[in-house]
Parts: structure tokens; sequence; C-alpha cells
């Protein structure tokens, strides 16, 4: 199982010091979440956050967008040095275009699912897509408990992988802790976003072996 502990959930004042665990640890990526207070009702950090985090952390950046209008900010995104971007479905007039465009900018390319939102919306363009992100809580927040409905998502859009001969892999985020995150990769998810449950942990990278062990 890949792991991408979630930066949101990180120390804010001793922010340098949680990307040396980061790095130190066996994360497969850095999950940063960034959010306009407009497409989701909070804001996270805006680029000159991120570009601090992208020169101190060495380990591939996953970007997910909270953002409406994602599309604008993929050069930006791409500045960064990102190995994925991640827009929502729900923010995207023209989703096949932005997925273009990340690729052009020489970016993996995600889409990501709010809980309400079916697989089926992807039937056209999951052929295009490196990964796809199911959201287990609604987005915006931390903390949140998980939405049990999830599990039956990933079945449902592995079948559609299969069918539409697609190889993006399934990342899951929210409310993952060992419990929850036994039970997605029961059901067939690649990569696992967790925010609390790693950096509310006493020992980091010992939480982050245990999900990457489930």
């Amino acid at each position: 199982m890949k792991i991408a502990p979630s930066l949101l959930a990180a120390d804010f004042l001793n922010l340098g010091k949680e990307i040396e665990k980061i790095n130190a640890s066996e994360a497969d990526f850095l999950h940063l979440d960034v959010m306009d207070g407009v497409f989701v009702p909070n804001i996270s950090f805006g680029f000159p956050v991120l570009r601090g985090v992208a020169k101190a952390c060495q380990k591939p950046l996953d970007v997910h967008m909270m953002t409406v209008e994602p599309e604008k900010w993929i050069s930006k995104v791409r500045d960064l040095g990102a190995a994925i971007m991640n827009v929502h479905q729900e923010a995207c007039l023209h989703l096949y275009s932005t997925v273009q465009h990340i690729h052009e900018a020489g970016m993996k390319a995600g889409v990501t699912l709010n809980p309400a939102t079916p697989v089926s919306t992807l039937e056209d363009i999951i052929s295009e897509l490196d990964l796809v992100l199911l959201m287990s809580v609604e987005p915006g927040f931390g903390g949140q408990p998980f939405i049990r409905h999830t599990l039956e998502k990933i079945t449902k859009l592995i079948e559609l992988r299969e069918r539409c001969g697609s190889k993006a892999i399934i990342e899951i985020d929210g409310g993952v802790n060992e419990k929850t995150g036994a039970e997605l990769a029961a059901c067939g998810a690649d990569m696992l976003v967790a925010g609390s449950y790693v950096f509310g942990s006493d020992d980091l990278n010992a939480a982050i072996k245990r999900l990457k062990d489930v």
C-alpha cells in the first residue's frame, strides 16, 4: 500500500521538523491540500508556503486542488516540481482539457470525486487518468469520520477501470486509520491519504508503516 501523509494535519508551528520526519519515513508521497475558501469552506495554504515545503520535502508531492478553476494553477503546481496534480471533477467545467494540460505540464493527472459524486461520471475520461481520488469525508476539514459508502464506490470504480482499460490507481482521502485502512485495502485501494492518524501519532513513521502493511 502506498501512503501519502496529509500536511494539513501537521504542526504548522514546527513545519520544518514535520517535513524532516516525513523525509525520514517510509511515506511514498506528501499530500498537499490547497483550499480556497470558495470550493470548500476553509483556507489552507498558498503557493508561498508550498514553495518552501517543496524545497524541504524529499518525497514526491501529491497536490490536491480543492479550488474553483484549478486549471488556472497548473503552471504554479508544475513549478513546485509536483509529481501529481489532483483536481475535483465538480470544479472543472472542461475536465478533459484540464487533464490534458496537466499531462502537458509533465505531471500525472488525478481526478477527485466528492462523497456524493458517482464514479460513473468518470466513464468518458478514466482511460486518460493516472489516478482517481475518492473522498471518504466531505472535503475541507480534517478529522471527520469515515464515510463507509466509500467501500462500495471502490468496487464500482474497479469495475469501471477494468471495463475502460484504465490503469488509474485508486487513492482514498479521509478518516483513514489502521482499521479503515485495512478495509480499504481489502476492497482494492492502492494508495491512502492519512492526516490525523499519521501526524497525531507519537511515532509518525510507525503509523505510516502500520498503514503500509494493511
